[in-house]
């Protein structure tokens, strides 16, 4: 389920799926992680957290964080993001707060926490009052059971958050390695070293991931042309769009646009038609890397 609010514009991402390994990203979105089956290891600033079945994790707006799978056995997990006006009169901690822990073990969580996470996963309207109704029955038994402390002690200076940061704050626009190290204050050798040993990707691969899922989004959630969807998300042309597309997809991105009545695989996801392509569940880049849920917008 990917239900978009139209007039809020705000965002709810709710999936049961395979958990798999997530690099570290960041969005202003809550995020609620609750285990279905086998085990997650939750990466919350420079921790790392072991979750098993029925272990419940909150990620608070703009705190970095991933996710790895270790055990060679089918892991799943409920996934929730919502914004975080969604927590009511619980936003200001959100906002401004983090878990010193972030994960809640089965054996303290009450029965009406995993119904109300369940009524979430299985709604399949758009109904904002009710989903927020649901996320604050989950915020009121569990936030009391967890230390909150200021978001800088959870490693927002450190230098993987800020690369983090500036990548999803500045895809949109041109800049280089250079660019990018000279802004943050490094030198671009450290900084490369970063994008290698912590993403597994360089510079350009991850630039381009975080362009691409923003693309996705609007290719999935707009009628905007080709053209001006690769544009706005900070390609240079069409045709490094198109080849950045087709690479994770193994799809030519005008046959999912051309062709969107027949079911186009994308991803792990397929879009199933022009009326409910937009409701369908997103690849995971698209949700995790780059969500930018916005909040108060008419």
């Amino acid at each position: 389920m990917h239900l978009t609010f139209k007039e809020t514009k705000e965002e709810v991402y709710a999936a049961q799926r395979v958990s798999k390994h997530v690099s570290p990203h960041l969005h202003n979105a809550l995020e609620i992680v609750c285990v279905t089956e086998g085990t997650l290891e939750m990466g919350v600033g420079q921790e790392l957290y072991h979750m098993e079945k029925g272990d419940i994790g909150f990620v608070f707006s703009d705190i970095i964080h991933h996710y790895q799978v270790f055990s060679e056995k089918t892991s799943r997990a409920d996934y929730i993001l919502v914004p975080s006006s969604f927590a009511g009169v619980l936003k200001d901690k959100i906002q401004g707060y983090a878990p010193k822990y972030p994960v809640i073990r089965a054996g303290q969580i009450e029965p009406d926490v995993y119904n109300a996470i369940q009524a979430i996963i299985q709604m399949e309207e758009n109904e904002p009052m009710i989903v927020q109704a649901y996320v604050q029955i989950v915020l009121a038994r569990c936030i009391g059971k967890m230390e909150l402390v200021e978001k800088s002690c959870v490693g927002s200076d450190d230098l993987i958050y800020r690369t983090v940061s500036y990548i999803s704050g500045n895809f949109r626009r041109q800049f280089s390695l250079e660019d990018m190290a000279r802004d943050l204050g490094v030198s671009k050798y450290v900084l490369s070293r970063v994008f290698s040993k912590t993403f597994h990707r360089n510079f350009n691969q991850y630039l381009n991931d975080a362009r691409l899922s923003y693309a996705c989004t609007r290719l999935v959630n707009t009628s905007d042309t080709i053209l001006n969807i690769c544009l706005d998300s900070g390609f240079d042309s069409q045709r490094t769009f198109n080849r950045v597309f087709k690479e994770p997809h193994q799809v030519n991105i005008g046959k999912t646009k051309d062709e969107m009545g027949k079911g186009i695989e994308v991803g792990n996801s397929k879009i199933e038609g022009q009326d409910s392509y937009r409701k369908t569940d997103l690849p995971n880049a698209v949700v995790f890397q780059q969500a930018r849920l916005t909040e108060g917008r008419g």
